[in-house]
């Protein structure tokens, strides 16, 4: 156990190259590639940035790192989580940057202090929800575990109104899921955001997509584009060489 970490088993990982060193639990949800990828779409000009669901930080912590004027909040339910969050931002320098907020996105808003999160103030929100749905599949034996991995179905539309109400106008929310997902993820999208775009994401070439990123524009009347396909890997393991300069670069994803 690390020195400081909450009461949980923790490793010490390294993203961004060794960019960043963050602490997350040794059991349960672990951030990896998904998380980079998806930090990767925020552009350049976004200024206030709200990770959603943000678990110990690793998406919000790479935009941060990525992007040297952004500001960034964490927000994350389970308090052993932030705790761990806090930790991140302090022991990679960025707490001059970066804030973590304790809170329920899908609490009713009244129970969401609007001092901490003020309502259509971020730029850019970016989500990596939970991919399972409650009660299908066996739930894991530890509650924080069960927690990061599955959430009721009804949840997903929770989390894009949440965004929908965090976002400034013209602000984005971009989620990453899994692809068979997509028919809810664009459903839910549509009743709250506009001009989507969906990029699905794809092991290796000629396999089919096992993640979706998709993003929304709130109060766009654009009509929805599908972006070209990101392939991870060559035919063997390694990365190809522009998602290798996403990971372990910080380089930017446009979609």
């Amino acid at each position: 156990m690390i020195a400081g970490a909450p009461a949980i088993g923790v490793t010490d990982d390294a993203f961004l190259g060794d960019a960043l060193a963050i602490l997350q639990p040794k059991a349960g949800y672990r951030a990896g590639v998904d998380a980079v990828l998806l930090a990767a779409t925020v552009p350049p000009t976004a200024q206030r940035v709200l990770d959603a669901g943000s678990g110990v930080g690793v998406v919000g912590l790479c935009v941060a790192r990525r992007l040297a004027d952004v500001h960034v909040t964490l927000l994350e339910r389970e308090p052993p989580l932030s705790a761990l969050a806090a930790q991140n931002v302090e022991r990679n320098g960025l707490a001059g940057r970066v804030d973590v907020v304790t809170a329920d996105l899908t609490a009713r808003a009244a129970q969401i202090s609007e001092a901490e999160l003020p309502h259509e103030t971020f730029d850019a929100v970016v989500a990596n929800p939970p991919f399972h749905v409650t009660g299908h599949g066996t739930p894991a034996v530890a509650p924080l575990k069960a927690a990061s991995h599955a959430m009721p179905a009804e949840e997903l539309e929770a989390w894009v109104k949440f965004a929908a109400r965090m976002a400034r106008p013209g602000g984005t929310l971009t989620m990453i899921h899994k692809a068979d997902a997509t028919a809810d993820i664009l459903a839910t999208f549509a009743r709250r955001f506009g001009g989507l775009i969906l990029c699905p994401v794809h092991a290796r070439d000629g396999e089919p997509a096992i993640r979706v990123i998709v993003r929304g524009t709130k109060g766009s009347r654009a009509p929805m584009t599908i972006a070209p396909g990101l392939i991870l890997h060559e035919q063997g393991h390694a990365f190809r060489a522009p998602v290798a300069a996403v990971l372990r670069q910080g380089a930017a994803l446009a979609i």
